[in-house]
């Protein structure tokens, strides 16, 4: 880690300052984001330090403990899938710290009602290409472009490590109701908030999918920044808007004949799943100029575009991929990870459209943000 290296990791550098001379207000957006994003920073920095055998927390343990937050838990993960090992056998151990669980200080006093202060935040970092990790986070990656992850080991292991957190906690039970924009409410359950960064949102959007539609169905305040959607969205983006509006048009109309007259048993199970995942609305960070995750803004201004023209057409196809139906007429059940029926979309036209340091930076000539919200 460079002298350069050292000053983008500390805190009291890089950090966001405006957050140091205020009390922290769990009600504000502004607050929810800043602190998240910098757990996150912290979980880069942590596994940084380890490759480097530098002390541990060195420099990661302020982007946490300036918010009152102390280390609970790392999470060590590797995969065991053939692939997996044969890239191990290649390029050694690449056993990676990607998840960390922070426990908010004094956690033990419940905070009161009108305050969605966590006791827990589970952070988890995204690729990191100049450091020893790179070849098994970008197998990661392949995997999510690949809608695979679901077997691989970062994500199987941050599911388990979630799921007990949850047991472990005991007012961590199962919590319906629809969660309001801005991610909590006193229906969801706001003992244990999730946020990651790039394949990090990805491993995070998993946990959270995953804990709606286990039978607990675990709301869980979700913040995910840069998260990854595969989508043809870029190369679509250099047609005329009339050209556009006619091929989604007809796309979500193929897709709506094709659920509602061949695959009806794959609508139905994916109409089921929204239904189960319609009460948690993640919040999902994004730049339009990101080609890694500009595709969740093109699916849900898609999605309300065409309510405009057919709601019945809209909600239908809105559950469904080609993908999927391809996979289901050879017999193999499949969900995009993308297909989420609620969201809170908070759309950034900055600099650095990929980068984490963007999403602590205050409200205003420093960060502007569109704020939409979308539901099924």
């Amino acid at each position: 880690m460079g002298r350069s290296d050292d000053r983008k990791n500390n805190f009291y550098v890089s950090g966001p300052k405006h957050m140091t001379q205020t009390e922290v207000d769990w009600n504000s957006e502004e607050h929810r984001r800043c602190i998240t994003a910098c757990l996150v920073k912290g979980t880069y920095i942590l596994e940084s330090e380890r490759q480097e055998r530098r002390t541990e927390g060195e420099l990661a343990a302020a982007w946490w403990e300036n918010f009152n937050f102390r280390l609970h838990r790392v999470l060590e993960s590797g995969c065991n899938r053939d692939c997996c090992k044969n890239l191990l056998r290649i390029f050694g151990d690449q056993s990676t710290r990607s998840l960390v669980a922070a426990s908010r200080m004094h956690a033990g006093t419940s905070p009161p009602s009108w305050t969605p202060a966590p006791h827990y935040v589970v952070a988890f970092r995204g690729t990191m290409p100049r450091n020893d990790t790179v070849f098994d986070d970008m197998h990661h990656n392949l995997s999510v472009l690949l809608n695979k992850q679901k077997s691989c080991g970062r994500f199987k292991d941050a599911r388990r490590h979630v799921t007990s957190l949850l047991d472990s906690t005991p007012t961590a039970g199962a919590a319906g109701g629809r969660a309001v924009a801005g991610g909590t409410n006193s229906n969801s359950n706001s003992v244990v908030w999730l946020a990651g960064h790039s394949l990090g949102a990805s491993i995070a959007l998993d946990v959270g999918r995953y804990g709606m539609v286990t039978g607990r169905g675990c709301n869980l305040p979700t913040f995910l920044f840069n998260p990854p959607h595969v989508s043809a969205a870029p190369l679509i983006d250099v047609m005329p808007e009339e050209a556009k509006r006619d091929l989604y048009r007809f796309s979500y109309g193929v897709k709506c004949v094709l659920g509602m007259k061949i695959l009806r048993s794959h609508r139905k199970h994916m109409e089921d799943l929204f239904g189960q995942l319609s009460p948690w609305v993640p919040n999902l960070y994004v730049h339009r100029r990101d080609a890694i995750c500009k595709g969740f803004i093109d699916y849900f201004e898609q999605l309300e575009q065409m309510k405009e023209w057919s709601t019945r057409v809209a909600n239908s196809a809105a559950t469904l991929s080609y993908r999927d139906m391809a996979y289901y007429v050879f017999h193999q059940q499949s969900e995009l990870q993308h297909l989420i029926p609620c969201a809170v979309l908070w759309i950034s036209d900055g600099d650095d459209p990929h980068g984490l340091q963007q999403w602590w930076r205050p409200k205003g000539t420093a960060l502007n943000l569109r704020r939409n919200e979308y539901s099924w």
